[in-house]
């Protein structure tokens, strides 16, 4: 039996800044755009690798925390 239930920790920060700059990216004509979408798919690559590490199905799980931090945002105050 597998829990799969996502919490902050790992790869959160990755998550949250790579949400930003894939919204950032959408802002941006031109190959820049592209650029920066693919930095944006590169710091998935930490919490990919956690998930991967723990044995749970990666995909499942970053479309979990992709929606996620589309739906709380940052869980800190500046």
């Amino acid at each position: 039996f597998q829990n799969d239930s996502v919490v902050a920790g790992g790869g959160a920060i990755e998550m949250e800044l790579s949400k930003y700059l894939r919204d950032y990216s959408r802002t941006i004509p031109g190959k820049q755009q592209l650029l920066i979408g693919a930095y944006a798919k590169a710091l998935e690559i930490i919490p990919r690798q956690l998930c991967d590490n723990a044995g749970f199905d990666a995909t499942n799980i970053l479309n979990k925390l992709r929606a996620k931090h589309a739906q709380v945002g940052p869980t800190f105050e500046p």
